[in-house]
């Protein structure tokens, strides 16, 4: 795959690291199978303010807004958005202006969630952050915000939520080229890769590299929002999107998009006893932080299917995705449960 035609603009810590869970692993080895071997892709690493996935895809979509001579990224996501945080931060990085919306999508009154965490950083950055309630039409209140940024003589360019486009698709196709070169180089054969679906663009971009690649490693979801049909539909399209775009649409077939959604619990952004305790377990064995809403309850799920023995005798790569920033927005739902 040549991707370099679609012209990223470098930014990210990559290669990201390729690490096993010796105790994680140990601990889940509960069934009568002996559960997986776990290793994890630190996507958390990629250096832009912390990290997470959603650097990959942005140096996509700035080598597209680049091109498009933009001056000001635009961009929306929940109250507590890693995607958001990102986004203002290769704003500042480039010397574009940055204008975010954030919804109140959880319709948390408290003071952590809407000051702290991500919030505090997009302000550290510069960001001009406006604030709506949960339900409305995000498309068209980017739409009215790169209205207003047009109107002033700025040359907008809208991110979708999460960076969740065919563009940004691309930095997950790459990620996947990524780490089955790793794996090669390691000898590791990797039965599954196991991350949260959310916006879709992450899951999407997974399926569509290793089909074209041919690299036949198939990708679990763990969803954190929408009910499966839904999120399963909205991979798939994106999936075909982005492999049409490397000329080889055929490839992405619907048996290999797969999403878990029945860890979502009571909504979006909603944290309960499992995902805690699932945030416990990581830190506790082999240090690794997760977040409360995307990789907290991709590993409620993962630690739920490995004690029904779902994945017995494979080898399991985790990809975290990033978010631990989070963390400070949810002190108060956490304190007393840890």
């Amino acid at each position: 795959m040549h991707l370099a035609r679609f012209n990223p603009v470098r930014f990210a810590h990559l290669p990201t690291p390729l690490e096993p869970l010796p105790r994680l692993t140990a601990a889940l080895a509960v069934s009568p199978g002996g559960g997986p071997e776990l290793w994890v892709k630190r996507d958390d690493c990629t250096g832009l303010a912390g990290g997470g996935n959603k650097t990959r895809k942005l140096e996509y979509l700035l080598g597209d807004a680049f091109a498009n001579d933009a001056d000001t990224l635009i961009t929306q996501g929940a109250v507590q958005s890693n995607h958001v945080r990102q986004t203002a931060a290769a704003a500042a990085m480039f010397g574009l202006a940055c204008e975010v919306i954030l919804e109140q999508r959880t319709g948390s009154n408290a003071h952590d969630y809407n000051h702290s965490g991500n919030v505090l950083l997009d302000e550290l950055l510069g960001a001009k952050i406006r604030s709506v309630p949960g339900g409305t039409d995000m498309n068209q209140a980017l739409a009215e915000a790169a209205a207003e940024v047009a109107a002033r003589g700025g040359r907008p360019y809208v991110i979708p939520g999460g960076g969740s486009n065919v563009i940004g698709a691309l930095g997950y196709v790459e990620c996947a080229l990524e780490l089955v070169n790793q794996a090669n180089e390691a000898g590791l054969e990797i039965d599954r890769i196991v991350t949260a679906t959310g916006s879709a663009g992450t899951h999407a971009g997974l399926v569509a590299g290793l089909a074209v690649m041919g690299a036949d490693i198939p990708v679990l979801g763990i969803g954190v929002r929408a009910p499966k049909e839904v999120q399963e539909a909205n991979v798939f399209k994106l999936a075909v999107e982005t492999a049409d775009l490397l000329g080889h649409k055929d490839r992405v077939t619907r048996d290999l998009v797969v999403a878990d959604c029945d860890y979502v619990g009571e909504g979006y952004g909603l944290v309960d006893q499992a995902v805690i305790e699932a945030l416990k377990l990581c830190a506790r064995t082999d240090g690794l932080l997760l977040d409360p809403v995307y990789t907290g309850k991709a590993m409620k799920g993962l630690i739920a299917l490995s004690a029904l023995g779902r994945f017995d005798g494979e080898t399991v790569v985790f990809l975290h995705t990033g978010g631990a920033q989070g963390l400070f927005g949810y002190q108060s739902v956490m304190e007393g449960h840890l």
